[in-house]
């Protein structure tokens, strides 16, 4: 099973990796906290750029190619558009949608120019097909926005097809420049869609990955506060969840004589001592097939049988408590004190259930959890003391001294006893599996 832990300390998983200069760039402007309107943002200024990227290709093309005085006209355009590209992430600090609204502009007032002035042979009217990727700009759920600039720019691409002039009106008879522009337009529209493309899909893996992440995180939270069985009904929508279990056994171990021993040690060792403490009780539970309801202080509740095997889960509790008796012996003292477990075990009739809201919780109660808890609270330390029922049940797994007869608080006088292991080759059920 995944820790919660380990999940919580691991390095979280890479989507895509984009250098973070890359990042810083595609970032100008952006003041927003919201992460998914970030993303849109970014997505937005990569349009941006390459659309600036795209005017500064034809100004270099004019000015290699050609005489820049030739060319005053078109120069100023593809400037004046770059600039107006460079600069439009700025526009962020205005509103979500505002870079969005200026792209489409330059894009629709500055292609009708650029198509009458060049001419259809010229096909710069393909980057009116942009349009589409603009979607990733707005944002799928501003779908109503970006359907209001659409038919825009339809309507543009079937009048430049259908009225536009063919050789254009700044070049009507420079055949070598028009062919050139229209490898140019048709690379630079590959390039540009390929770049938008990119990045969307980047920033959607790398949602996916978090939202992964968080799913990974929560799974192991769900399944670390209550079994897997119960999780599993929580996530299936069951509104409550309250069984009653007629022979569920119950175990309390509790640490004797740490109350005295933590007094004068410094928190961080208390916590030290309990986390490393704890964290083998849960190794071991779980090894066990035993389910770990919860710690109260330094108190450690676990059970066994909520899946109906009643002897199964008695004789799993019975293995596990040895289990952390011999993690507790192998521990070193908490100051200058070697503490000792404690543990009472009974089986009976018993209710659990999922309860709270905010902070639920999943939790056993009536006479098994009751009777378990004092017998705990009248063993003895380093010892299991279990009741008659929990013998009845566990059967011959194990070897049992009997205590005779203690007077308990609340339930009178008990027939209580030592539990032991049975010698090898003796048992009747399978060892726990391995951790």
């Amino acid at each position: 099973m995944t820790r919660l832990r380990d999940l919580v300390r691991s390095e979280p998983k890479r989507g895509v990796a984009i250098p973070r200069w890359l990042h810083r760039l595609l970032s100008v402007g952006i003041v927003t906290e919201d992460p998914q309107l970030a993303r849109r943002q970014r997505c937005a200024n990569v349009a941006a750029y390459a659309m600036a990227a795209n005017t500064l290709v034809y100004l270099l093309l004019f000015n290699t190619a050609y005489d820049f005085e030739g060319l005053r006209i078109l120069n100023i355009y593809n400037a004046s558009v770059m600039v107006g590209a460079v600069l439009a992430p700025r526009l962020h600090r205005v509103s979500d949608n505002a870079v969005a609204y200026w792209l489409m502009f330059l894009l629709l007032c500055g292609n009708l120019f650029a198509v009458w002035g060049l001419g259809l042979e010229s096909d710069v009217h393909i980057y009116f097909t942009f349009a589409g990727a603009m979607l990733f700009v707005f944002g799928v759920q501003n779908w109503k926005l970006f359907l209001a600039f659409f038919p825009l720019f339809v309507a543009a691409l079937l009048v430049s097809l259908n009225f536009a002039p063919s050789e254009g009106l700044l070049l009507p008879d420079d055949s070598n420049l028009v062919e050139m522009l229209s490898s140019n337009a048709l690379i630079n529209t590959l390039t540009i869609n390929a770049a938008i493309i990119f990045y969307a899909l980047s920033a959607l893996r790398q949602a996916e990955t978090e939202l992964e992440t968080q799913y990974e995180r929560s799974e192991a939270l769900v399944t670390t506060v209550m079994p897997a069985s119960i999780a599993a009904r929580l996530k299936a929508g069951e509104m409550r969840i309250a069984d009653r279990i007629e022979s569920l056994t119950v175990m309390f171990a509790d640490l004797a004589g740490f109350t005295e021993a933590a007094h004068t040690r410094p928190p961080e060792e208390i916590v030290d001592y309990l986390d490393r403490l704890i964290r083998g009780f849960d190794a071991l539970a779980e090894a066990h097939g035993v389910e770990k309801i919860k710690t109260i202080g330094d108190c450690y509740l676990a059970v066994g049988g909520l899946d109906a095997r009643a002897r199964e889960g008695a004789v799993a509790v019975g293995r596990f408590a040895f289990a952390i008796l011999e993690a507790v012996a192998s521990q070193p003292p908490l100051g200058t004190r070697k503490l000792a477990l404690r543990i009472g075990i009974h089986s009976g009739p018993a209710t659990a259930g999922v309860i709270g809201d905010t902070r639920f919780t999943y939790d056993v109660w009536g006479d098994a959890v009751n009777t378990a808890s004092r017998m705990e609270s009248h063993g003895v330390p380093g010892r299991i003391q279990v009741s008659e029922s929990f013998r009845a049940l566990a059967g011959d797994a194990f070897a049992y001294e009997e205590r005779g007869t203690t007077d308990m608080r609340g339930l009178g006088a008990a027939r209580t006893y030592f539990l032991r292991p049975r010698e090898a080759g003796h048992g009747d059920l399978p060892q726990a599996r391995s951790a």
